[in-house]
C-alpha cells in the first residue's frame, strides 16, 4: 500500500495515516459520540465546494463537518482525482453517490463509520451458482492485545469476494462449500496474514503490529502533551517498556543501562530500594544534585529523601529509601520518554538541567475486558570465593605465624586488642581453668599447634553461610476494558524475596487502578489511583564516618554479610565442635556473625499513596484546557533494633580490664573528673533507633493548548498554562538507649549515656521539616509548513524559596527555540526507494538546576571535632551554610543538532546527536574574608563545559515470515570539564573513591599520591607536598595538590550497549549487553598498618615484602612488626590504599542478559482458554566479558562500601505470561 505520508504533508493524508494506525485508530473511534446517536449517519449534512479536488480531501471535508470515520485502503482511493462537487446542505449519502458515480468504489454505512472499497461481485452466473454451493462463515478480528479491530479487509484469496470488519471486529462472508478455502486478512499498520478455512463455521483471527509501518507514526509525550515525532523539535528517546523490562529487576530505573543512549545507568548497590546512579548526558552540577526528573504520568516524582551522589554508593540506610520508582510495578508500565535537550525538556523549566525520564502507564481501551497475569520466579546465585582473589584458610594461617612472630598475636598483645581470632580464643583456653576438666588447652607448644591445625583445614566458606540461592517471587494481575465512552484499567502486584542473605528479606506490594470517562464531546475526565506497600529487613548498620586526617572510611559494628565474608578470615568458624555458635573477640566484646544478624538488624516500613485527576474541555473548536491535579503521601519507618546480647550493645559494657577500659571509646569519659576511668553507661538492654520520614506532595497544572490548520499546508500549535507545587518533607530520629527486648521494652537509662552521646556530638533525638514551594508560568509555541518545516520556541518562568530571599534569586526565566526539517517530505527524496525517513534538528536554550542551594538561610549543625586521638575530641556547634539572600539557580546553555534516517523502508533507523553545554553560576565554595564566622561559602560563581555525541542503531538484519533478525546499538561519549572554581581542595577529597572536582578537570575526578616503589623495609614511599620522598609525612588536609597524580573521571565517557533479537516462528531469543569505557575506580582498601587474626587478606600478600632485595621484585608492602609499629604508619599504608598502586581501569563489557522466550500457539491457546500465553528463560548479570585484571573479581560498578549495599547477583529467571 502507498505510504500515507510522502506527498507531502496534507491534513487528509495526515487523517489518513492516523487513522489506520491501530493505537490512535481506537482513540478516534470514540469521536463517534461527537454526532447525535439519533441522527443517521447517511443523513447528516453537509456544504462543500471542491473543485479539481482528491477523493481524500473530500473526504477529509465531510469528517471535518460531520465527525464521521471513513474506512479504506489507500490503494483502492489514490487513483481517484479531479473530483468536483457542489453541495449546499445535502446529505452525505448524495454526495458521496456523486463523487464515486465514475469510479470503482462502492461504500457501505454502519453506524457513523463509512467503509469505502472496490466493488465486490457477490453474483455470479446462473452456471457458475450451479456448479458451486456457498456457505456462511462468521468470525472477529483482534489486535495482539485482544481488542477488536474495525475496517480490516477479509478477502477470498484468488477471487474479488471480499468484506471488512464492523466496529467490533466482527465479519460475516459466503465461502464455497467444496475444499478449503484461503481468507486474506490485512489491515494498515498490521501484518498481513492468511487463514486457511476447512470445517469451522467461526474464527478468532489475532493481528500482530507491523513495526515497521507503524515506525513514522511515533508519538513523543513529555509529560505536557504528546507530539507526532515529526513535529517534534527536540532530542528524546522513547523505550518501550518490553524491551526495556529484564525479568527478576524490579526497580524500573535498572532497565534503562544500555537501552536509551546518552544514559549512563551505574548500579551502586543491588539491595532492594536503593537507586541506581543514573546520568543523562553526564554532570551537570558541581555539588549539587543531578539525578533526572522523574516524570509519572505527567506528574513529577518527588524524592522521599536527599541522597547525594557520592552517598547512594555509601551503604547507609537512607540508600534503602533513595529511589523514587522502587514503589512502581514493571508491568504497569506503557513506555520510558527521556528527554534530553534544551527543547524536549523546556516545558520543565528550571528543573529540567539534568534531563527527564517521563513514565506513561497503560491505559485502559475500548474492547471487552482482558485479563494479564504475569508471574517471575527468579533464583540469585549466592556469591563464590573462585570469583574473588581472597586467600584460603592454609594461606591465611601462614600470614598468622607471620604476626605471631613479628609480636602481633602474642598473649600479652592480643589480650588487649579490640578485634581478636583464633589466637585469642587459644589464649584465652590455656588461660581457662576448671575443676573438673584442668586447663581448656595445654599451654604447650604441641597443643597450641594442633589447636591451630584445626583452624587451619576450616577453610570456613562465608559465602555459603551467609547467602542462599534464594528464590524470588513477583506477580502481577491487571484488568483492561472500556467502551465508546469509557476505559478503565486496574492491577495489581506482589514482589517477594525472603532474602539472598540471611540477614534481608522485602515484601512490596502495588496496586494501580485509573479510568477515563467521556461525558460528553467536549468533556472526558480521568482518575489514578497507585499505592505501594513495602515491608523490608537488612543487616544493621549506622552511618559511616571519614577520617580526614589519616585517610580512610569507617564505619562501626559493620555486619554487611558481602564485606564480611571478603574482610573476615576463613579460618574462623561459625559453629564448634558441639555445633553451637562460635565467638570471637570484636570492639572488645564477644562477637559472631550469624547471632549478630539475629539481634542486630533494621526494619522498614513505606506506604507510597498517590491520586490524581485530570480534566480534558475543548472549550472551542482547536483550543482545549487541561488540568492535571494530584496529592501523593509518603511515610517511612526506619526501626534499627539492637537486642541486648548483640556485639553493638555488648560493646558498651566491655570493661574486663583496665586496657580494655582505658581504650573502649563506647564507655563514658567524664571531663569533670579528668584521671577517672571510663565507666559503663549501658549496664543493661540494648537500643531501639528509629527515624521516619514522610512527604506530602500537592500538585496542579492548567494548561491551554490550541491546535489550527490553515489551507491544509500551515499548522500552528500556541499552549500556555501554570504549575504549582507544595512539597513538605518531615524527618525525625529518635535513639531508645537501655530498651529491654525480653522485658516488656522497659528502658534502663543510665543518665551519664546521654553526657556520654553529647560530648561525642551524637543527639538522641532530632527533627527537620522542610517546605518546598514552587510555582511556573510557561508558554509554547510551534509552527510548520507541510510537515517538512517546523520551528518551535518555550519560554518558562520559575519560582521557589529554596532560593535566596531576594525575587531576583527567587525566579528565573528559561527559554529555547528549535526547529526540524522533515528532508523526507520533499519531491526531491519523495520517491526514493532508499531513504524512507530524513530529518535535521537543532536547539538552543536555557535550563536550569536547583544545585546545592541549602543556605539561603541560616544553617546550624553540631559535629565532633576533627583531631586524631579521642581524648582531644569535643563536640561542636558550627555554621553549616551563612544565609545567602542572593543564592540562585544553576543555569545552563545547551546547544544540540541531531539526525534521523532510515533507510529502506526503515530497515535501518539511525540517529545521532551531538551537543554542547555552557553551564554558569553554578553552586560552589568560595573563600571569603570570613565575617560572619565562616571563609568558605555556598556562592553562585563555578563555571562548567561538556560536549558530547550520541547514536541510536537499529536494523532489521533479516525479515521472514518465519525468521526475523534484529540489532540495536546504543552509543555515548561525553566529556566535562570545570572552567571556574576557585575553592582548595585538599588532598583527601581528591583522593578518596568517589574522586572531587577541581578547576580543569572533569566533575569527579580521580587523584592519587604518587606511589614511588618500597624502601629496604619493606615499606612504601610518596612523594609529598614539599616534592620530597617520604613513608608517613602525609598531610591528607593539605590543600597543596600538585605533586598528586590525575588518574582520570569516576564517570566513564563513554556508555552503551549491544541488543540482538533472533525470532523463528514463535520462538525469541535475547543477547544484550551493556559496556563503559574512559573511567577509573580505586581498588578497595586491602592494605592496613596492623591486622589482626579476624582479618581476611589478597592472594596479592603471597608477594609481600619479607627480605631486604624484595623492594626491587615487589609493590606489596611488609607486615609492620609490633616494635616497628607507630600511629604515623597508618597514613603511610593509607596512603598506598589512595595511591597511584591501586587505580584500575573502569572500563568493561557485561553480558547483562540472555532470554529465551515461547508463545504458545494459537491451535493450543483455544483449548486452553487462553486468549495469549509465554514462557520466558532467563539469565540476567551473567558475567564480565571484558575488565581490568587488577580489579581480581571487584565488580567496577559496586564500591563494596559495606552497610547495607550489596553487589547485583548472577541471577536466573523463569516468566509465565496469561491473557483471558
Amino acid at each position: 500500500m502507498k505510504k500515507c505520508w510522502n506527498d507531502g504533508f496534507r491534513p487528509r493524508k495526515l487523517f489518513k495515516m492516523l487513522l489506520f494506525m491501530k493505537m490512535l485508530a481506537l482513540f478516534l473511534l470514540a469521536s463517534v459520540m461527537s454526532v447525535s446517536a439519533n441522527t443517521l449517519a447517511q443523513d447528516a449534512r453537509v456544504t462543500l465546494n471542491l473543485n479539481g479536488a482528491d477523493l481524500e480531501q473530500v473526504l477529509w471535508e465531510i469528517h471535518e463537518q460531520t465527525g464521521l470515520i471513513f474506512l479504506y485502503s489507500s490503494e483502492d482511493v489514490e487513483g481517484v482525482k479531479d473530483v468536483s462537487v457542489e453541495a449546499k446542505d445535502e446529505t452525505v449519502k448524495s454526495v458521496l453517490k456523486h463523487c464515486l458515480q465514475d469510479s470503482e468504489l462502492e461504500y457501505e454505512f454502519k453506524k457513523e463509520a463509512i467503509t469505502l472499497r472496490k466493488s465486490v461481485k457477490q453474483n455470479q452466473s446462473a452456471g457458475e451458482a450451479q456448479q458451486e454451493k456457498t456457505r456462511k462463515i462468521s468470525g472477529v478480528v483482534v489486535d495482539d492485545q485482544g481488542l477488536s479491530l474495525p475496517g480490516v479487509s477479509v478477502l477470498i484469496k484468488g477471487t474479488t469476494t471480499g468484506v471488512s470488519t464492523n466496529f467490533d471486529g466482527e465479519f460475516t462472508l459466503e465461502i464455497p462449500t467444496s475444499g478449503k478455502s484461503v481468507l486474506l486478512i490485512s489491515f494498515i499498520g498490521m501484518q498481513s496474514q492468511e487463514v486457511v478455512v476447512s470445517n469451522q463455521t467461526s474464527l478468532k483471527i489475532t493481528m500482530k503490529t507491523d513495526s515497521e509501518q507503524l515506525s513514522e507514526v511515533v508519538v513523543v509525550s513529555d509529560g505536557f502533551r504528546k507530539t507526532d515525532r515529526r513535529l517534534f523539535t527536540g532530542s528524546a528517546t522513547t523505550v518501550k517498556a518490553e524491551e526495556a523490562k529484564v525479568a527478576g529487576v524490579v526497580d524500573v530505573g535498572q532497565m534503562l543501562e544500555g537501552k536509551a543512549a546518552g544514559v549512563s545507568v551505574q548500579t551502586v548497590s543491588g539491595t532492594f530500594g536503593a537507586a541506581p546512579k543514573i546520568r543523562v548526558r553526564g554532570a551537570s552540577s558541581i555539588y549539587g544534585d543531578q539525578k533526572p526528573l522523574w516524570v509519572v504520568d505527567g506528574v513529577v516524582l518527588e524524592d522521599v529523601v536527599d541522597v547525594s551522589p557520592d552517598d547512594l554508593s555509601s551503604g547507609d540506610a537512607a540508600t534503602l529509601i533513595s529511589s523514587a520508582v522502587a514503589g512502581l510495578n514493571s508491568d504497569d508500565i506503557e513506555k520510558f520518554e527521556i528527554l534530553k535537550d534544551a527543547s524536549a525538556t523546556a516545558l520543565y523549566g528550571a528543573r529540567a538541567m539534568n534531563g527527564v525520564i517521563v513514565i506513561t502507564t497503560k491505559r485502559g481501551k475500548k474492547g471487552a475486558t482482558s485479563v494479564s497475569y504475569s508471574g517471575e520466579f527468579t533464583m540469585r546465585l549466592k556469591p563464590s570465593y573462585s570469583n574473588y582473589n581472597i586467600m584460603n584458610s592454609r594461606e591465611q594461617m601462614s600470614v598468622y605465624r607471620e604476626l605471631e612472630a613479628k609480636g602481633w598475636l602474642n598473649h600479652a598483645e592480643i589480650s588487649r586488642q579490640k578485634n581478636g581470632g583464633i589466637y585469642k580464643k587459644m589464649y584465652d583456653l590455656i588461660n581457662t581453668y576448671d575443676p573438673t576438666t584442668g586447663f581448656g588447652l595445654q599451654n604447650t607448644p604441641e597443643a597450641r599447634a594442633k589447636f591451630l591445625q584445626k583452624y587451619e583445614m576450616t577453610n570456613t566458606d562465608w559465602f555459603d553461610k551467609l547467602f542462599t540461592n534464594n528464590i524470588t517471587q513477583n506477580h502481577s494481575v491487571s484488568l483492561r476494558g472500556g467502551n465508546d465512552k469509557s476505559a478503565f484499567y486496574f492491577s495489581t502486584s506482589y514482589y517477594g524475596d525472603k532474602g539472598w542473605s540471611i540477614a534481608d528479606e522485602v515484601d512490596r506490594y502495588t496496586v494501580n487502578a485509573n479510568a477515563s470517562v467521556q461525558l460528553n464531546e467536549k468533556l472526558k475526565i480521568g482518575f489514578i489511583t497507585a499505592g505501594s506497600f513495602r515491608q523490608q529487613k537488612a543487616p544493621g548498620t549506622v552511618s559511616r564516618t571519614e577520617d580526614p586526617i589519616n585517610g580512610e572510611y569507617s564505619r562501626d559494628f559493620d555486619i554487611n554479610p558481602f564485606s564480611y565474608a571478603l574482610n573476615t578470615s576463613r579460618v574462623l568458624r561459625p559453629y564448634d565442635d558441639n555445633g553451637n555458635l562460635e565467638y570471637y573477640r570484636m570492639n572488645y566484646a564477644d562477637f559472631n556473625i550469624i547471632n549478630e544478624m539475629k539481634n542486630n538488624y533494621l526494619d522498614i516500613d513505606m506506604l507510597d499513596l498517590k491520586l490524581q485527576a485530570n480534566i480534558d474541555y475543548e472549550l472551542l473548536k482547536g483550543l482545549d484546557l487541561n488540568f492535571v491535579g494530584s496529592i501523593r503521601y509518603v511515610k517511612s519507618t526506619q526501626e534499627h533494633k539492637i537486642l541486648e546480647n548483640s556485639n553493638m550493645a555488648s560493646a558498651y559494657r566491655a570493661d574486663e580490664t583496665y586496657e580494655i577500659a582505658k581504650n573502649n571509646k563506647f564507655l563514658f569519659k567524664d571531663l569533670e573528673v579528668p584521671n577517672s576511668l571510663p565507666q559503663v553507661v549501658l549496664p543493661k538492654g540494648g537500643f531501639y533507633n528509629r527515624s521516619d520520614n514522610s512527604l506530602l506532595n500537592y500538585y496542579f497544572r492548567g494548561t491551554a493548548n490550541w491546535n489550527k490548520i490553515f489551507n491544509e499546508t500551515h499548522i500552528v500549535n500556541v499552549m500556555g498554562g501554570t504549575e504549582i507545587k507544595s512539597s513538605n518533607r518531615q524527618n525525625s530520629s529518635f535513639d531508645g538507649v537501655g530498651y529491654q527486648w525480653e522485658r516488656g521494652g522497659i528502658p534502663y537509662i543510665d543518665p551519664d549515656f546521654m553526657r556520654h552521646q553529647l560530648q561525642n556530638g551524637v543527639s538522641y533525638y532530632g527533627m527537620q521539616e522542610y517546605r518546598d514551594r514552587f510555582a511556573a508560568f510557561f508558554a509554547t509555541g510551534s509552527y510548520s509548513y507541510a510537515g517538512k518545516y517546523t520551528i518551535n520556541g518555550t519560554f518558562r518562568y520559575d519560582g521557589s524559596n529554596q532560593l535566596g530571599k531576594s525575587t531576583s534569586a527567587r525566579w528565573l526565566p528559561t527559554w529555547n527555540v528549535s526547529g526540524s526539517w522533515n528532508a523526507h517530505e520533499e519531491d526531491f527524496l519523495n520517491d526514493s526507494n532508499t531513504i524512507s525517513h530524513l530529518s535535521f534538528r537543532a536547539t538552543y536554550g536555557l535550563t536550569a538546576s536547583m544545585g546545592a542551594a541549602n543556605n539561603s538561610t541560616l544553617v546550624l549543625m553540631n559535629q565532633v571535632t576533627d583531631r586524631p586521638y579521642i581524648s582531644e575530641q569535643e563536640s561542636q556547634m558550627y555554621i553549616d551554610g551563612l544565609e545567602n539572600s542572593e543564592l540562585t539557580w544553576e543555569k545552563q546553555y545547551e546547544t544540540n543538532v541531531g539526525m534521523d534516517l532510515g533507510l529502506f523502508r526503515n530497515r535501518i533507523n539511525l540517529s545521532v546527536d551531538a551537543y554542547q553545554r555552557k553551564g554558569f553560576d553554578l553552586i560552589a565554595y568560595i573563600k571569603t574574608s570570613g565575617i560572619g564566622g565562616e571563609f568558605w561559602k555556598f556562592a553562585n560563581y563555578a563555571d562548567m563545559e561538556s560536549h558530547g555525541i550520541e547514536f541510536t542503531l537499529t536494523t532489521h538484519n533479516i525479515k521472514t515470515d518465519d525468521f526475523k533478525w534484529k540489532t540495536n546499538l546504543t552509543f555515548a561519549y561525553n566529556k566535562n570539564e570545570i572552567t571556574k572554581l576557585k575553592s582548595f581542595q585538599n588532598i583527601y577529597n581528591l583522593v578518596k573513591d568517589v574522586g572531587g572536582p577541581l578547576e580543569g578537570y572533569p566533575v569527579r575526578s580521580l587523584f592519587s599520591v604518587q606511589y614511588k616503589g618500597l624502601n629496604n623495609e619493606g615499606l612504601p614511599t610518596f612523594i609529598n607536598e614539599e616534592g620530597e620522598l617520604t613513608v608517613s609525612d602525609l598531610d591528607f588536609q593539605s590543600t597543596k595538590i600538585d605533586h598528586l597524580k590525575y588518574e582520570g573521571s569516576i564517570d566513564p565517557k563513554v556508555t552503551g550497549g549491544l541488543g540482538n533479537v533472533f525470532t523463528y516462528k514463535n520462538w525469541k531469543l535475547n543477547v544484550f549487553m551493556t559496556y563503559q569505557f574512559g573511567n577509573k575506580v580505586r581498588l578497595r582498601p586491602q592494605f592496613k598498618a596492623k591486622y589482626s587474626d579476624l582479618d581476611a587478606m589478597p592472594k596479592e600478600f603471597y608477594d609481600r615484602w619479607m627480605l631486604k632485595g624484595d623492594e626491587e621484585i615487589t609493590d606489596i608492602p611488609t607486615i609492620l612488626s609490633q616494635r616497628q609499629y607507630n600511629v604515623n604508619y597508618s597514613k603511610a599504608y593509607n596512603g598506598y590504599n589512595l595511591s597511584t598502586a591501586r587505580v584500575a581501569d573502569g572500563s568493561f563489557v557485561r553480558m547483562k542478559e540472555i532470554s529465551l522466550a515461547y508463545s504458545l500457539p494459537k491451535k493450543l491457546l483455544s483449548g486452553l482458554g487462553f486468549s495469549s500465553a509465554s514462557l520466558k528463560v532467563q539469565g540476567s548479570n551473567l558475567f564480565l566479558i571484558h575488565s581490568d585484571d587488577k580489579l581480581n573479581g571487584q565488580d567496577p560498578e559496586f564500591m563494596g562500601s559495606g552497610g547495607v549495599a550489596m553487589p547485583v547477583p548472577k541471577q536466573y529467571t523463569l516468566s509465565v505470561k496469561l491473557g483471558f
